[in-house]
């Protein structure tokens, strides 16, 4: 069945769902607590970066110094060792079996990305668990940084007290709708993004200047995403729906990103960016690094210094991090899925892939799985439907803005 439109507007009490059988729930609950106990991805993100570009720069933009990481204080061999002794086999329903055998390997494989952290087997554990860049999606995003020039110029005249004065009156208004809505929020000076969710916590750059168009869109990413379908999740029978259910980063990420357009402003050079990030993965994948990548991006396709240094400093995480392709791969599959009249609203129900959504009508027909409590707070905003009507119909390559919607 599908969710009821209706019915998202509700706020069904934990209890709407049917509780998991005991090795289920029990395995449920073991792989919950594994997924936020191994935080790959703080693991991955580099530190002290305002040295590396400094460093780089120095170089005449031709070396940069190896790439540093805080320590991960897990012991990452008793942890696989926990993972493997699940009992997986004895879960008593086939389709629960499915999904959590599925979300067990995809925990050991990321366990196994931080243990190669910086050695030349990254790059081929990364690629198991996300995959490489395929040739219709690579063509894409070279015609999109080839086509799609700059927009509008936007002053950066919104810094930190500024933004966060946004992101607490925006939670706020989400615990107004739903009292136990709730996201820690940490400000790090030295993060390698502006915003980012990791396992549940909101970071966000101390140092970030963005143009004041921009403020809201990125807060409708963070916290109208990854923040609203955790919530969403917590509130299911089936704990992955919060954390994640297998490989649902592309599905994530393009609701972020669409997030942003539907927010009222998603520039040119955003899109080019998400491009940009699919190149240096391509490049990163077969042995460049970041003196070519940047080079590549800046030289001949004229993003900004900052931007072409990030993108291909994210590109080589960790030795070759190939996840930044799943934000324009992610972005494409669901304005594909949308434009084949897929259903917006039950996309937050929690955390999962595009190819779950068969198997989360049979989660909500057995009673594990119910309406998402909250949805975006742009849902509510007048002209959403037609924003909405408008993403149904374009291509990716046009999903920008030349200047801020009104």
């Amino acid at each position: 069945m599908s969710l009821d439109r209706g019915a998202s507007s509700l706020h069904p009490p934990m209890s709407a769902c049917r509780p998991l059988p005991p090795v289920a729930a029990r395995v449920d609950a073991e792989l919950a607590r594994m997924d936020g106990e191994v935080d790959w991805l703080l693991a991955l993100s580099p530190i002290g970066n305002d040295a590396l570009w400094d460093s780089f720069e120095a170089s005449g933009h031709t070396s940069v110094a190896p790439l540093q990481y805080i320590d991960l204080d897990v012991d990452l061999h008793a942890a696989r060792e926990r993972l493997r002794a699940l009992p997986v086999e004895d879960i008593e329903s086939p389709l629960l079996s499915g999904l959590l055998s599925e979300k067990q390997r995809e925990l050991e494989r990321q366990i196994e990305l931080v243990r190669l952290r910086g050695t030349v087997g990254f790059i081929t554990a990364s690629l198991d668990l996300f995959g490489g860049v395929e040739p219709s999606l690579l063509k894409l995003a070279n015609a999109i940084l080839e086509q799609v020039g700059s927009g509008a110029p936007q002053d950066a005249d919104a810094g930190i007290d500024e933004v966060m004065a946004a992101v607490e009156e925006e939670m706020a208004w989400y615990r107004e709708q739903s009292p136990d809505f709730n996201a820690e929020v940490v400000v790090d000076t030295d993060l390698n993004s502006l915003m980012m969710v990791s396992h549940g916590t909101f970071y966000i750059d101390g140092d970030l200047r963005v143009p004041r168009a921009r403020v809201q869109p990125l807060i409708q990413h963070e916290i109208g995403t990854h923040v609203v379908t955790r919530h969403n999740g917590r509130r299911q029978s089936l704990r992955q729906l919060e954390v994640g259910l297998a490989h649902y980063d592309p599905l994530q990420e393009g609701l972020g990103v669409l997030a942003e357009y539907l927010a009222g402003y998603l520039p040119a050079e955003r899109l080019r960016v998400l491009a940009a990030r699919v190149v240096a993965t391509e490049m990163a994948i077969h042995g460049e690094g970041i003196p070519a990548i940047y080079d590549l991006l800046h030289v001949t396709h004229g993003l900004p210094s900052d931007d072409a240094f990030d993108v291909a400093v994210r590109a080589l995480r960790g030795g070759g991090l190939t996840k930044d392709a799943v934000y324009l791969g992610g972005l494409r599959d669901l304005i594909d899925y949308l434009r084949d009249d897929g259903e917006f609203e039950p996309l937050f129900v929690g955390k999962f892939a595009l190819s779950h959504r068969v198997v989360l009508d049979q989660l909500i027909d057995e009673g594990w799985a119910v309406a998402p409590d909250l949805l975006p707070r742009y849902c509510s905003w007048p002209d959403f439907t037609e924003r909405l009507a408008r993403c149904r119909n374009l291509p990716v390559e046009r999903l920008f803005h030349q200047e801020p919607a009104q």
